[in-house]
């Protein structure tokens, strides 16, 4: 495969960001919805699902904006959830040890319901079937803290890998594929590009790349560019003020859409230089 997407984690206004920015990109002349491979991440996830289904881009819009309250129920695990931050933001330790911390306290933590979670949750994809076309999803095991990335080939429903993606720790319940339960992503990092280091042209679209820490983690990135032409999108400045500080705040939907279009638009002959090359 020659082209990669990577859409990294970023809640509701992520993935309307991701929309915007790749519609405005598709009207300056730079589609990036045909690439060989996409790789989602928590909210990339779902963009990624959408966009690979055969949804054009304006009618994806649509289909997310009209959902409206119909979103995922919220209902957070304060105090675990804080000590998931911390943990996750925590240098004195290891990768694997942050997961399995993580992991742990989504496990305890009381949230919403798996089932009427995943339920809600997966109204939002258009088809609950693999698309044809190379679409990878990652998620962490809670229990152990081991990453996954499934493709078409893992035997896990489609519905399935995308709520497991997004499940935020303390957010979201961990959800059982398999018998095994998964989190988020985004605990091992916000965009997961390096499962697309096997391309020779990647854009990674990363919403949290300006203020999480495992937004769009640097040496990933640099990995990449060692073998790769790689173009990394985050949002600017104009754009953190649209997408506003709460990702699931669903009233910024239109808003940032706007801004990822305008943004998109700026950046088309910046990732042209990479994605036409």
């Amino acid at each position: 495969m020659d082209s990669a997407l990577v859409l990294g984690a970023g809640g509701i206004t992520g993935i309307a960001w991701h929309l915007g920015v790749l519609t405005g990109l598709r009207a300056a002349g730079v589609d990036l919805t045909g690439a060989d491979l996409v790789v989602g991440t928590s909210a990339g996830s779902i963009t990624g699902a959408l966009i690979t289904s055969g949804l054009d881009l304006l009618d994806a819009r649509r289909i997310e904006a009209r959902l409206g309250d119909a979103g995922p129920p919220i209902a957070p695990d304060w105090e675990r959830g804080t000590a998931a931050f911390a943990a996750l933001t925590d240098e004195s330790m290891d990768p694997a040890t942050i997961r399995r911390t993580v992991g742990r306290l989504a496990l305890e933590a009381d949230v919403v319901g798996e089932r009427e979670y995943v339920a809600s949750l997966t109204r939002r994809l258009p088809r609950h079937e693999w698309p044809d076309r190379p679409l990878v999803i990652a998620a962490v095991e809670a229990a152990t803290g081991d990453p996954i990335a499934w493709d078409r080939s893992s035997g896990v429903p489609l519905d399935l890998a995308v709520a497991a993606s997004c499940a935020v720790p303390a957010i979201f319940p961990p959800v059982t594929v398999d018998g095994r339960r998964y989190m988020d992503g985004g605990v091992r990092s916000g965009t997961n590009a390096d499962l697309a280091a096997e391309c020779a042209r990647i854009v990674v679209l990363a919403p949290l790349a300006p203020v999480r820490v495992h937004g769009a983690p640097a040496a990933e990135i640099e990995a990449l560019r060692r073998r790769s032409k790689v173009a990394l999108i985050a949002p600017d400045e104009d754009t953190l003020a649209a997408l506003g500080p709460n990702v699931f705040d669903m009233g910024r939907w239109e808003a940032a859409i706007e801004a990822g279009d305008a943004q998109g638009s700026r950046l088309a002959a910046e990732v042209a230089a990479v994605w036409h090359s």
